[in-house]
This record gives C-alpha cells, sequence and structure tokens, in this order.
C-alpha cells in the first residue's frame, strides 16, 4: 500500500495499493484510444509528431486536432521540414485551430531543433523547457511519451482523475500544488509515457466531468469521492471572473477593384502577426463615431454602417460598430499609424 498524507483540510490520509499504476496500465493496454499521434503497442514513439501534437492540443480538442495535424505530417513530414516552410505558409494551415501564438511558436521552435539541435528534441523536461512554446505540461508529456522519462503529466483530465480519487476538495486552481504532489506519487519509473496516456486517457472516457461512468472505472474501488458520493463535485472550481467588455470601431475600406484594406497586427500579444481589418484602439468607453474617424487609416469619405459586431476571446468581450469607405472611392496612402503595422490590400470575396 502507499500511504499517502493529505493536507489538514482534507482527510487526515489516504492509503492507495501499490499496484494502482499497473492495474491502470492494464487498463490502457484494453481501452486505449486510436489517435494519430500515438504510437502502436511496443513501437517507439517519434518526438516530433508528440511535440507536434502536444502544441496542437494546447486549449484544443482531440477531436478537432486530427485532421490539422494529418495535414500537417502531409505538408511537412519532418522538422526540417516544418522548419524550412514559410511561416505564412504555417499560419495558413493552422487556420482554425486558434491561439496563433502557439503556431508561431511551433514554427520557431521547429528551426532551432533543426538549426541548433541537429534535428533532434531534447529528452529531459529542463532542456525542453527551453524551446520557444514549450510549457510544463508540453514538457512532462514530451519526455515521458517520447523518452520514456519519469515525468508527470497534469492537464484537466488528470487533474480531475486526482481530484477525485484523493477528494481533494480544495477549488481550483488553488488546488494545482497538491493535485501535482499526489500525482507525482503515483507516477511510475517504468513505462511513464504510456502510464501519463493512461492517466489522460480514462479522465476523458471514464472519468468524465458530468456522469462519470465509475462502474467501469479501473481505480473505482479506490477512488475516495466515490466512497462519499461525491465524485461529481469534483474538481471544485472558484467562480469566473466577469470579463471586461472592450469597444472598438473598425474601418471597412473598398479599393475600386473589389480589395479590401488590411494590416497586420504587432508580432507580440493577442493574435500577433495577423492580418486584420484596421480599427480603433479597444478601450472600455464605447467610441463617439467623430472621434474615431480620427484613427481611420486613410484619408477618405466615411459613414458608419447598420450593426455592431461582437466577439468574445477568453479574457474580453469586444463590440465593434464599422465604418465603411464608399465603394468605388480611391484610398488614398494609408496613416502612419497604419502603415507601421503593415497595410496591404486583398481582394474582397463576392
Amino acid at each position: 500500500m502507499l500511504a499517502i498524507a493529505m493536507p489538514r483540510r482534507h482527510a487526515s490520509s489516504h492509503r492507495i495499493p501499490s499496484d494502482l499504476a499497473d492495474r491502470l496500465l492494464a487498463w490502457y493496454d484494453r481501452h486505449a484510444r486510436v489517435l494519430p499521434w500515438r504510437a502502436k503497442a511496443g513501437a517507439r514513439a517519434d518526438p516530433y509528431r508528440v511535440w507536434l501534437s502536444e502544441i496542437m492540443l494546447q486549449q484544443t480538442t482531440v477531436a478537432t486536432v486530427g485532421p490539422y495535424f494529418r495535414d500537417f505530417l502531409a505538408r511537412w513530414p519532418t522538422v526540417g521540414d516544418l522548419a524550412a516552410a514559410d511561416l505564412d505558409a504555417v499560419l495558413h494551415a493552422w487556420q482554425g485551430l486558434g491561439y496563433y501564438a502557439r503556431a508561431r511558436n511551433l514554427h520557431r521552435c521547429a528551426r532551432l531543433v533543426s538549426a541548433e539541435l541537429g534535428g533532434r528534441f531534447p529528452d529531459s523536461e529542463a532542456d525542453l523547457l527551453r524551446l520557444p512554446g514549450v510549457g510544463a505540461y508540453t514538457a512532462a508529456a514530451i519526455a515521458a511519451i517520447a523518452f520514456g522519462r519519469r515525468a508527470t503529466v497534469m492537464d484537466g483530465n488528470v487533474e480531475r482523475v486526482i481530484a477525485r480519487l484523493f477528494n481533494v476538495a480544495e477549488p481550483l486552481p488553488r488546488a494545482k500544488p497538491v493535485l501535482r504532489r499526489f500525482a507525482e506519487a503515483l507516477t511510475p519509473a517504468a513505462r511513464a509515457g504510456d502510464y501519463a496516456q493512461a492517466m489522460m486517457d480514462l479522465g476523458a472516457t471514464i472519468c468524465l466531468p458530468r456522469k462519470p461512468k465509475c462502474m467501469l472505472c479501473p481505480l473505482g474501488d479506490d477512488c475516495a469521492a466515490r466512497s462519499t458520493g461525491n465524485q461529481e463535485a469534483l474538481p471544485a472550481k472558484l467562480p469566473k471572473a466577469v470579463r471586461p467588455k472592450r469597444h472598438g470601431v473598425v474601418f471597412w475600406t473598398l479599393r475600386r477593384d473589389g480589395a479590401v484594406l488590411l494590416r497586420r497586427r504587432p508580432e507580440n500579444g493577442l493574435l500577433g502577426g495577423l492580418f486584420e481589418v484596421p480599427s480603433t484602439e479597444w478601450r472600455a468607453a464605447p467610441w463617439d463615431i467623430d472621434e474615431a474617424k480620427a484613427a481611420a487609416p486613410a484619408g477618405t469619405s466615411w459613414r458608419p454602417l447598420e450593426g455592431v459586431v461582437r466577439h468574445g476571446f477568453t479574457i474580453s468581450n469586444w463590440s465593434s460598430p464599422c465604418s465603411s469607405a464608399a465603394r468605388g472611392a480611391p484610398v488614398r496612402r494609408a496613416a502612419s499609424g497604419a502603415r507601421s503595422t503593415g497595410c496591404r490590400t486583398t481582394p474582397c470575396p463576392r
């Protein structure tokens, strides 16, 4: 038996059978999900595929990532191929996955691994953490899955399994250090990659956020939350903060040939380096239309368009009315502020 001490605000202690990892791995051998980036049983994982999939899976579901992963492999089968690709081609192939900073870091990382590391990914968490776009979770996942290192992989699925297994009542994110300590105590030295994927699969297919399938769980008899009937309430979470609302005015500018004026966003920050329709700054207070015209990207006549466009990000909600240059009106040279972000025109879809 493994005796793992619990913080006082939880239970006094909780004993976990020493064969828990073996039972979980036996379940995984029978029920592992078939995923395009996973190596077949007994085969060695490809670090490039593991890294590519883990970057794509950040903040994105398995179902969404699958087609993109296959497309990337078809376009760029090796890290060297990806390093040699044009960044705009990578960003275009990434469209629809969101969080575009990941794509830029993906390309930067591929170039670094190809140029400075001989096309080989590091095999330790510490060295993986030095790569662009690789955080603690991704470094642990690559180290464990691609190289068999004993590393504790903590994603949302694993946190849910551990919170229920130990009946951790403290809400996330405050509970993260406690959950990590328990997870580290359970992580075996052998088959570390399979164990990490087994924990993720258990959370994704059995230990579900709602209506967990406890009768099918290989760890059900050892689950402290299940023994109290508390499993669906865990992990507890703090109330979500109210997202602030930001206002701006966008400028829809058409040239005689139907092209629309775009500009490139600054490299750093939200949607860094991507093209957008020019706009005012985004702020808490709504814009007066005459005030907004001072930020217009071109010296032409403007008229307000009806309606408001609203879009929600993870951290804020954006609301914007639109102004339009009259169709057929010449678009003179963009204002200096627009030039600094790289304005261009592109054909307008019919």
